[in-house]
């Protein structure tokens, strides 16, 4: 006689063998869940840079931006109707491929701002903050996957941080002054480098507090893209003030 763990010549993992192949399972599917949103991201990221190149480099386009104003604000209210649609509506974030489709259609809205504001700074200091905001991702991604400090308890603090930010934004917009812009750019700098930790390790589960469904990858990328973003906006906006 065999016992429980083994019946009808199947041996069934039982104690250890169990807790061991449960957390194996959890740890591939979260696994295979960081290189779903890792792939979407990259992707949004190609699509940004091109626009930016784009914009850059081929003086038409440019100009064709310039004398159509309307597009910027049509792509401004799409961008917000659609990262409202992503962040509110569980459902159609979670429904393929509408999902995928309306992200595409907010990284294509997005790219085509992010190019049309890279117009009013000089080509060096795009590409200057481009380079930086990549050291930096990169870094902060390291940093949140190896540290055992665990940022995704700190959503509140950083709730907080983007209201100072915001406050300081408004502030910014009646009191000209370069080292107030300056200041103002590089709060915003540390609140996203802070928020890029968060959604990483919100991403990375295992033993934080708080983590992100396996299911919501289109969440997660996107509010790593938008983390890298404002980022981006915030870098430019430090070096290009600096070279003013």
């Amino acid at each position: 006689m065999y016992g429980a763990a083994e019946q009808d010549g199947h041996v069934s993992p039982t104690g250890m063998e169990a807790d061991t192949i449960g957390s194996f399972s959890e740890k591939s599917i979260r696994m295979a869940f960081v290189r779903k949103v890792y792939a979407i991201l990259m992707v949004q990221l190609a699509i940004t840079v091109g626009f930016i190149a784009v914009f850059l480099y081929v003086p038409e386009v440019k100009r064709f931006a310039a004398e159509n104003t309307w597009l910027l604000w049509v792509a401004m209210a799409m961008t917000f109707v659609l990262l409202i649609v992503l962040a509110c509506c569980k459902d159609f974030r979670r429904r393929w491929p509408l999902n995928i489709i309306l992200l595409l259609l907010f990284t294509l809205c997005e790219g085509f701002l992010l190019g049309a504001v890279s117009t009013a700074y000089r080509t060096d200091d795009v590409l200057i903050a481009a380079g930086i905001c990549a050291v930096v991702c990169l870094g902060l991604t390291i940093f949140a996957f190896q540290t055992k400090w665990d940022f995704t308890a700190m959503g509140g603090i950083l709730f907080v941080g983007i209201l100072i930010l915001m406050i300081f934004g408004i502030l910014a917009i009646f009191i000209r002054n370069k080292i107030l812009d300056l200041v103002y750019a590089s709060l915003g700098a540390l609140v996203f480098s802070c928020y890029i930790v968060f959604d990483t390790q919100m991403m990375l589960g295992g033993k934080h507090k708080y983590s992100i469904s396996p299911e919501e990858y289109i969440f997660a990328a996107l509010n790593l893209y938008l983390d890298i973003v404002n980022l981006f906006l915030y870098i430019l906006a430090i070096v290009g003030g600096s070279r003013r």
